[in-house]
């Protein structure tokens, strides 16, 4: 019961603190307000929640990476496939070796396999934390997506890195040859355990729906379970299950596209999986919040493990541990931008603007992953004794996430306004062809279909202005982006969505009045309200 009442306190504290971002006047991030009020939850209750490091990986990494995996634009990802794989990959493995060996040498009582495993913990990032912070200041389109892409990837791939460094912790010898060869089997096992149980999966669902039909609920709890089933069955094969989660979520997009669900079955899962989304990231970082008193209370018998006496001390170890982090990917993006983004702009190729630069390498800020990778290191080793320096790697991970927050809130508005990267190709001309090939498919099932009608009915008349009436939205937009008109067409869509918007609101307004009075039974109301709320959805496109 207790394990309950707490979970749902979780929760009530996540929309206690999506409000409170909201209402303040500056603009803080929702993880910072989190992370607050979890302190606070913290220090009022003498209840601690006591993670389990193998729950809490199982019950948070795998649905999150599925999403992220899931919903990250695939051309955009390959069109700058080789930037993300630089950053997600390169950078994560001198991330890994580069800090590891100078947490080890900053701080000699924390053994070199705890330094790197922590090193590996803070070299993934956290779009949602950026995406928060910036929400002020967009973001360039291609810039998020590089820092999804890289997200996605160096999850994965820093998380493999803290396992071999756990292993190692825990055996006391590492074999370069051996990781390697372990490595590929983790990742490729993972992947290809991610890949195909989905595949399998979407085409046993599409036999059962051709065959009985389809339900939303079913189907919405089969993608929820994909995720945890594909990090199960490859742990169970001594692979990645982070990485058959990130695989599963990828395929899922392309097994979509041949079995795709009803359009209500679609809408529902994508509520409930902001929902979830929204819940899990929120959990992690109030979370974080909670265990931070605990974690201070201790800060004086953490620092005796450094040999010195000050707990000042530990905020040195984040702020260089940071520095570090800030200097290494700022190096490794300049390299990178130099090599890869700018290639197409010989201008710029030479000279890179240090604020494009310097807005990425700030972008990379530390959260949920982090936290959630710390957490998951082992209370005791193999003989029974405590983890080496564990509350140490923690505290040291929560200070560069916090830090790292607060450092890309003041530095990320100021860095973004008025930056631009190179001139990105229009899609207008695509996303026109694409709406002129589907009107005019539109057009010869609706005039088919009246054919078929009219035939076999007594009134061809009916049938006829009944399917002109259908096909006169799609001639429309035929004859407007097909005759050279396409901008006057765009801008009187957009114009008819804003005003249809206000009438729905009128709708809406009216619709309450009649409620409130009960001019009309619960059940009208109801397929009244959901009619308004597509509608609303449908303009604000």
């Amino acid at each position: 019961m207790e394990v309950v009442s707490i979970s749902l306190f979780l929760l009530l504290a996540v929309v206690v603190s999506g409000a409170i971002a909201r209402m303040l006047p500056w603009s803080i991030p929702t993880p910072l307000v989190q992370i607050a009020l979890g302190g606070v939850i913290g220090l009022s209750t003498e209840h601690r929640v006591d993670l389990d490091p193998e729950l809490f990986l199982f019950l948070f990494l795998p649905p999150l990476l599925f999403l992220d995996g899931w919903r990250i634009p695939k051309d955009e990802l390959f069109k700058d496939l080789t930037t993300v794989v630089e950053l997600a990959l390169g950078l994560v493995l001198i991330t890994v070796v580069g800090m590891g060996f100078f947490i080890h040498w900053m701080i000699p009582a924390m053994p070199l396999a705890v330094a790197i495993a922590l090193a590996a913990v803070v070299s993934p990032t956290d779009p949602i934390a950026v995406s928060a912070i910036a929400a002020r200041v967009p973001i360039p389109k291609r810039m998020m997506h590089i820092l999804e892409g890289e997200s996605l990837l160096n999850d994965a791939s820093g998380l493999v890195c803290l396992r071999f460094a756990i292993a190692a912790a825990l055996t006391g010898t590492f074999s370069v040859t051996a990781a390697a060869l372990n490595f590929l089997w983790v990742a490729g096992a993972g992947l290809a355990i991610g890949v195909v149980l989905t595949i399998v999966v979407s085409r046993a669902k599409a036999w059962v729906t051709r065959r009985f039909g389809e339900d939303s609920g079913s189907q919405i709890l089969v993608s929820l379970l994909i995720p945890f089933g594909s990090y199960l069955l490859a742990e169970h094969f001594h692979a990645s299950g982070i990485l058959a989660a990130v695989g599963a979520g990828v395929t899922m997009t392309y097994t979509e596209i041949s079995r795709a669900a009803m359009a209500a079955t679609r809408m529902r899962r994508n509520s409930v999986w902001d929902m979830i989304q929204f819940a899990l990231n929120g959990i992690i970082f109030v979370l974080l919040g909670e265990q931070l008193p605990a974690i201070l209370d201790g800060a004086k018998e953490t620092v005796a493990l450094t040999g010195h006496a000050s707990p000042w001390w530990l905020a040195v170890y984040v702020l260089a541990i940071v520095a570090g982090l800030a200097l290494l990917r700022f190096c490794w993006v300049w390299v990178s931008l130099r090599l890869t983004i700018l290639r197409k702009a010989p201008d710029a190729m030479h000279s890179p603007d240090w604020r494009l630069v310097a807005t990425t390498s700030c972008a990379g800020v530390r959260g949920a992953i982090t936290l959630a990778g710390v957490l998951t290191l082992p209370l005791t080793l193999n003989d029974g004794t405590a983890f080496p320096a564990r509350d140490l790697a923690i505290f040291l991970a929560a200070g560069v996430i916090i830090v790292s927050l607060l450092l890309a809130t003041f530095a990320l508005p100021i860095l973004l306004k008025g930056l631009t990267l190179p001139a990105e190709p229009s899609h207008q001309a695509e996303e026109d062809a694409a709406r002129i090939a589907t009107a005019k498919a539109a057009v010869r099932a609706i005039e088919r279909r009246q054919h078929v009608l009219a035939e076999a009915g007594d009134d061809p008349d009916v049938y006829a202005a009944a399917g002109a009436r259908a096909m006169d939205v799609y001639r429309e937009r035929i004859d407007g982006l097909a005759g050279g008109a396409a901008d006057a067409v765009r801008t009187q869509e957009r114009l008819s969505a804003e005003l249809s918007l206000i009438g729905v609101k009128a709708e809406r307004e009216q619709l309450n009045r009649l409620i409130r009075n009960r001019a009309i039974g619960s059940e009208t109301a109801r397929k009244l309200v959901r009619e308004l709320d597509l509608a609303e959805a449908r303009y604000r496109g």
